[in-house]
């Protein structure tokens, strides 16, 4: 098994207590989409309490891979709904589910179509 199976295994098991119906190939596309990143233990994560990462979710993902035009107070609100969806106790909010999410939120999985 590859490192990236291995990773989108974690991730298929992490994400069923979050969203039990969940599109396996969608969060496959989202996790091969993040690149080695997803290898490194600070950038395969999000620090929802960081104002500096979640811009970084706003601007770099939302705006520039997903295209979305929405003003930030709106993106802002979606990225801290998906915050409270994976939990405040949840230590490991995996990007690449944290992302999925967001996809699924603004309908965008075409993006990775």
């Amino acid at each position: 098994m590859s490192k990236l199976d291995e990773k989108i295994e974690l991730y298929n098991s992490k994400i069923k207590d979050i969203e039990p119906k969940y599109d396996a190939d969608l969060l496959a596309k989202v996790t091969k989409g993040l690149g080695p990143s997803i290898y490194r233990k600070d950038a395969e994560t999000i620090a929802c309490s960081s104002p500096d990462e979640l811009a970084t979710v706003r601007n770099n993902f939302l705006k520039k891979k997903l295209g979305l035009t929405n003003d930030d107070s709106e993106l802002d609100a979606a990225i801290k709904e998906v915050c409270d969806q994976m939990g405040s106790s949840n230590r490991n909010k995996y990007r690449a589910i944290f992302y999925y999410l967001l996809v699924k939120k603004f309908n965008k999985e075409s993006v990775y179509a």
